[in-house]
């Protein structure tokens, strides 16, 4: 399976503009699965809950879905994107895989980042896998990364590719998805974006480094830190089926659930 990302920089609030720019570089590569970053086509740093809701669709059945899935359909691709969900008057930080044959998973963010908590609703959706090709894959969306559980809970429910869409401001997801990788042997794809965004008196940089890595923690392919690319390899997914580093030692069959309680309990 080739897989890879899209790593630009959308313009804020010109969603059409972004969409068009994000597809046709997509297109620059042949590959079987690509994913965008974070709120890839809205920009992120929103005012206030009115302008969030102003960008805010429903899915399936707003603007940017359809040209996702129109786009997937034309391509052969299975397309990952992260926007911002419009449900009931609520709106989730989400991340949508759309696959070739118009169908669609959607997971929205646990982790809710800094300001992030007085505009969004926390996910609901708990974390999942679906399939495409054979092969099993599951989402979580940037600062998700800084929770082992979660990476955790899906290698545990068979992905072996995890799909990060991100809008990283901090240095330290890019090296932790590596570990993400080698503690639950399977491949991850962080996509992420770059450029400064300065609004509502605030000023967030983004840090770039998109990445895919592998089971053993390689990264397979990396973007520059602030630099448009789109990239993608080839991987064997049946890799990420190998849980042994030793004939004796298997990532999961040597774990203890019994002694990590602490784990799922409110902090002391």
């Amino acid at each position: 399976m080739k897989v890879g990302f899209v790593q630009f920089k959308p313009q804020f609030g010109k969603v059409r503009e972004n969409l068009q720019r994000g597809i046709e570089l997509m297109k620059s590569v042949d590959a079987d699965l690509m994913v965008f970053p974070e709120l890839a086509f809205t920009g992120y740093l929103f005012e206030d809950r009115t302008e969030l809701e102003a960008l805010a669709e429903p899915i399936p059945h707003g603007y940017t879905f359809r040209t996702i899935q129109e786009a997937a359909r034309e391509t052969g691709t299975a397309i990952v994107y992260g926007a911002p969900e419009e449900v009931k008057g609520a709106v989730f930080n989400s991340a949508v895989a759309v696959l070739p044959d118009g169908g669609f998973f959607i997971y929205r963010k646990a982790h809710l980042f800094d300001r992030e908590k007085l505009l969004f609703k926390p996910g609901d959706t708990g974390f999942f896998v679906f399939e495409f090709r054979g092969v099993k894959m599951g989402m979580i969306v940037c600062y998700d990364w800084a929770f082992p559980e979660a990476t955790r809970s899906l290698a545990l429910l068979g992905a072996q590719i995890v799909l990060h869409p991100a809008n990283l401001v901090l240095p330290y997801a890019q090296r932790a998805m590596r570990i993400r990788s080698i503690e639950n042997r399977i491949f991850t794809i962080t996509a992420n974006r770059i450029g400064t965004e300065e609004r509502a008196g605030l000023k967030l940089t983004f840090t770039g480094w998109s990445q895919v890595t592998a089971p053993n923690g390689e990264a397979l392919i990396e973007a520059e830190r602030d630099t448009e690319a789109v990239m993608a390899v080839e991987i064997d997914p049946e890799e990420a089926l190998n849980k042994k580093f030793t004939e004796l030692t298997d990532i999961f069959d040597d774990r203890r659930p019994e002694l990590y309680t602490a784990i799922v309990k409110e902090r002391a």
